[in-house]
């Protein structure tokens, strides 16, 4: 991964892991998103990928982690392009949004 590839990922993800990992144990957090065999929503486990992304240190991350920061900058990048017009604090929009790092609020 490339400085801008990380730095990108950096400005994208606006959530400390704390406040991630805290977002991820809410009914809100689980209530959005599409939904896997399992039940848990392609954003909610990127979420907690993103938590150990956030906690891992720079040398120990893999290729494929590097690839899912670049997966969580493309796609934080084209949901905010799709902002809704009018207040987002209580929006499934803002929901998604933050299961993968970015608090539009923030």
């Amino acid at each position: 991964m490339s400085d801008d590839d990380a730095a990108e990922f950096g400005r994208a993800v606006n959530m400390t892991a704390a406040e991630l990992e805290r977002w991820l144990e809410t009914d809100e957090s689980r209530s959005v998103g599409q939904k896997d065999g399992g039940g848990e929503s392609t954003g909610h486990a990127s979420g907690r990928r993103i938590v150990a992304l956030l906690r891992a240190k720079k040398a120990d991350l893999t290729e494929d982690d590097h690839a899912h920061m670049r997966k969580v900058t493309g796609y934080v990048q084209r949901h905010l392009a799709q902002r809704p017009s009018g207040d987002v604090t209580d929006t499934k929009w803002r929901y998604s949004l933050m299961n993968w790092g970015h608090d539009p609020l923030k």
